[in-house]
C-alpha cells in the first residue's frame, strides 16, 4: 500500500491491475460527538469545472446518472465511522478529466475532527493507497484528493486543501449554481397542449439550482387498522419462518430470501454489491449452484452476478445463520473455485461482525491474489434495508414493501439472522476472573472479550442508526483511539483494574454522547448522558425545567446537577426529586450548568442470546436510555 503525503501523486496502474471500480473511504474520529461530515464528489472537465449539475454527487444527489460514481453511505466502524464512495474510472465519460473527492461540515470545522484520512481499495479488496491529514484547522469544506487523467491512464493526487466557505462555496468554485436555502424549488407550470403562443418571447428560464440544504426524509406510513377478529391472528408474510427444522434449512431460506430481494429491489441490490466493488448494473442472483472441485463438487449457498456494458462481475456467497461459524477450509475451496472461474469475489455472510476491515476468518493469503474475500453481517444487511425502507426511500412502493418483508424475516428469532449475539467462549472465564480478582493484563481471553465488546458496540450503532435513520457511531476521545490494539488494551486494563468495559456513542439530535459502562463486579450496566441546563435565573427553576421533560422517565434514573465547569454536584434519584426538586440545588448559590443523567440496568450473565444474556441486556439498557431519556432531553433548552 502506498502511503501518500500532501501534494504527492501516483499512477494507479502501478498499484493494481485488478479491473473494476475503486472504493474510496473517508474517515475521521469525532472527539466531541457533536456531528461529522458530509462527503461529496465533483466530476470536472478540461476547464476544471463541472459540465452540469449532474456532475455534483452529494447527499441530495448520491449518484451520477450512469452510476459511475455513487455514495455508499456512512457505516459505523469500531474506530468511529467511515464514508465510502464507489468510483468506476473506466465507466466515466471521456469528457471527465478529474474526479475531486471532498467533504464538508455544517456549523463545525475540520480542525475539530481527529485522524482525518483517505484510503483507496481496488475491486479485489486490495489496499492501494492511504493519505493521512494532520493540518486541518478552521476549514468547513475539505478536498481530500483527486483522480485525474494522464494519457490513457489515471493518477491520484493527495490534495488536503481546505475551504472556509462550506459545501456551497466549494461547489460554486467548480461551476455549480447553488441554492443554499431550505425551501423547495417551485414547480414549473404544467404544459398546456392547446395553449396559444405568447405575443412576445418569454424571458429565459432561470437556471436550475442545486440545493445544498438537506432534504427531509419521509417515514413509512402508519400501519392500517387490523381487520382480524382476534389478536392471535397473524398476518400472512411473504417470507415465513415457520417450518424451519434445522440450521441447513435456515441458511438456505435466509440466503434465497436475501438474494431474491437484492435482484428485485435495484437500490438495495446496488447498495450491497457496491460494498464489494461491483459495478452499477443489472443484478441477478442464484441459489445452490454446483461447481467441480478436485474429485468432487462444492455447492456455495449463492451466486451474485452484475452485468454492465458487456462485462459481468460475479461473486460466490457463503452463508451462516445462528451461532454457526464460518469454516476456513470451506471458504478456501470457494476461493479456489472463484479463481479458476475468473470470478471477482467470495462473500461470506454470518452473524459475526468484521472489525477494521479484517475478515473474521484467517485463510491462506495466496488464495487472495486474484479473488477478493469480503464479509457482511446480517446486522449490516438489516441496517441497509431499514435505511432504504423507512428513511431514504426507494422508487417503487412495491419494492419498499419487499424490503419491509425482508426486515420482518430478519428480526424473527427462528430465522437466525439477528446479528452478533454471543460474547464468545472467553466471556464466562473472564467474568469469573473479574469477580475473583484474578484477571491480569496478560490474559489473552480478556483481549478476546475486548474485541467482542467492540463488535457489540458497533452493532448497537447499526441498530439505532437503522431505527432512526441517523448516523450513530462510536466517539473516540483520544487520537490514539483510532488504533485498534490501543483501544482493546485500554479495555483490558479497565477490566483488570475496575472490572468495567465502557464506550461512548453519538446519536445525532440528542443532548450529547451516551456513555455505556458494563460493571462486571456489580452486575449492572449504566448509560449516561450530560444535558445542558436551560437558561433560567434560578437554580431551582432549572431543576424544575428538567423534571418536566423527564416526567415519563424511569424512577431509578440518577440525576446529578453540575455547576458550570464542575465535575460533580448534588445527586439524587428521579423518584425522590419529583417531590423535592430542591435536593438538586447546590449549596452556596452556585448556578447549574448541566445535568448528568444515569440510568442503571441489570446485567445478564450468560454469553449467548438467551433473555438473561449479556448482549441482550446491553441492548435493553441502551434502548431504555434512548426511549425514555434521550428523546425527552433532545429538545433544545428554551432561552
Amino acid at each position: 500500500m502506498e502511503q501518500m503525503t500532501k501534494g504527492a501523486n501516483v499512477e494507479l496502474s502501478a498499484l493494481s491491475d485488478a479491473p473494476g471500480p475503486l472504493t474510496v473511504a473517508l474517515g475521521w474520529t469525532d472527539p466531541s460527538g457533536a456531528g461529522e461530515a458530509d462527503v461529496s464528489v465533483l466530476l470536472l472537465g478540461a476547464d476544471d469545472r463541472v459540465r452540469g449539475d449532474g456532475d455534483f454527487v452529494f447527499y441530495n444527489q448520491p449518484a451520477t446518472a450512469d452510476e459511475s460514481v455513487r455514495l455508499l453511505g456512512t457505516t459505523p466502524t469500531a474506530a468511529g465511522s467511515e464514508d465510502r464512495i464507489l468510483v468506476d474510472l473506466a465507466a466515466l465519460p471521456a469528457a471527465v478529466r478529474r474526479v475531486v473527492v471532498a467533504a464538508s461540515r455544517h456549523d463545525a470545522t475540520f480542525g475539530d475532527l481527529n485522524d482525518l484520512r483517505l484510503a483507496v481499495t481496488d475491486a479485489a479488496g486490495g489496499a492501494l493507497l492511504a493519505f493521512d491529514i494532520g493540518d486541518a484547522s478552521t476549514e468547513t469544506a475539505f478536498v481530500f484528493g483527486e483522480f485525474y487523467r494522464r494519457g490513457d491512464g489515471w493518477r491520484f493526487r493527495a490534495v488536503g486543501q481546505g475551504y472556509a466557505s462550506g459545501l456551497a462555496g466549494l461547489a460554486t468554485d467548480f461551476g455549480i449554481d447553488v441554492e443554499d436555502g431550505t425551501a423547495e424549488p417551485a414547480e414549473p407550470p404544467a404544459p398546456t397542449p392547446e395553449r396559444a403562443p405568447a405575443p412576445e418571447a418569454a424571458p429565459a428560464p432561470r437556471p436550475a439550482r442545486v440545493r445544498t440544504a438537506k432534504r427531509k426524509t419521509t417515514l413509512a406510513p402508519a400501519p392500517k387498522v387490523s381487520l382480524a377478529d382476534h389478536p392471535s391472528w397473524q398476518g400472512a408474510r411473504l417470507f415465513p419462518v415457520t417450518g424451519l427444522r434445522n440450521d441447513q434449512e435456515r441458511e438456505a431460506r435466509a440466503t434465497s430470501t436475501l438474494l431474491a430481494v437484492m435482484a428485485q429491489v435495484p437500490e438495495f441490490g446496488r447498495r450491497l454489491t457496491a460494498r464489494f466493488g461491483a459495478p452499477a448494473g443489472t443484478v441477478q442472483t442464484f441459489a445452490e449452484a454446483s461447481f467441480k472441485h478436485g474429485d468432487g463438487k462444492v455447492r456455495p449457498d449463492g451466486v451474485l452476478r452484475v452485468a454492465r456494458a458487456g462485462r459481468i462481475w460475479t461473486a460466490l456467497v457463503e452463508t451462516k445463520t445462528g451461532g454457526n461459524p464460518l469454516k476456513s477450509d470451506q471458504v478456501e475451496a470457494y476461493l479456489e473455485v472463484a479463481s479458476r472461474q475468473g470470478y471477482e469475489a467470495v462473500i461470506t455472510l454470518s452473524n459475526d461482525l468484521a472489525l477494521d476491515d479484517a475478515h473474521p476468518l484467517t485463510v491462506d493469503r495466496r488464495r487472495l491474489r486474484k479473488v477478493a474475500l469480503r464479509h457482511l453481517s446480517w446486522a449490516e444487511v438489516a441496517y441497509e434495508a431499514e435505511l432504504l425502507c423507512h428513511h431514504q426511500g426507494v422508487a417503487n412502493p412495491v419494492h419498499a414493501w419487499l424490503l419491509g418483508e425482508l426486515l420482518h424475516y430478519l428480526r424473527q428469532p427462528n430465522a437466525g439472522c439477528q446479528g452478533f449475539q454471543d460474547m464468545g467462549a472467553a466471556w464466562v472465564p473472564v467474568r469469573d476472573a473479574v469477580a475473583a480478582g484474578t484477571l491480569r493484563l496478560g490474559d489473552r481471553r480478556a483481549l478476546q472479550v475486548a474485541e467482542s465488546w467492540e463488535k457489540l458496540v458497533r452493532q448497537l450503532c447499526l441498530r439505532i442508526g437503522g431505527r432512526t435513520g441517523l448516523t450513530v457511531a462510536p466517539v473516540l476521545r483520544r487520537r490514539r483511539d483510532g488504533d485498534a490494539s490501543v483501544r482493546r488494551m485500554r479495555t483490558v486494563a479497565s477490566l483488570v483494574e475496575a472490572g468495567r468495559m465502557s464506550a461512548e456513542i453519538r446519536v445525532p439530535g440528542t443532548a450529547g454522547p451516551v456513555l455505556i459502562e458494563a460493571d462486571l463486579r456489580t452486575g449492572r450496566i449504566e448509560t449516561t448522558v450530560e444535558v445542558p441546563a436551560a437558561d433560567r435565573a434560578r437554580a431551582l427553576t432549572r431543576v424544575q425545567w428538567l423534571l418536566r421533560r423527564l416526567a415519563d422517565a424511569p424512577p431509578e434514573l440518577r440525576v446529578e446537577a453540575l455547576p458550570a465547569g464542575g465535575a460533580s454536584g448534588p445527586c439524587d434519584l428521579l423518584r425522590n426529586l419529583a417531590a423535592e426538586p430542591g435536593l438538586l440545588v447546590p449549596d452556596g448559590g452556585e448556578q447549574i450548568g448541566s445535568f448528568r443523567l444515569t440510568l442503571p440496568t441489570g446485567m445478564g450473565v450468560r454469553r449467548g442470546s438467551a433473555e438473561a444474556g449479556f448482549v441482550r441486556s446491553v441492548d435493553h439498557a441502551v434502548d431504555r436510555m434512548h426511549e425514555h431519556v434521550l428523546r425527552a432531553a433532545a429538545t433544545e433548552p428554551a432561552a
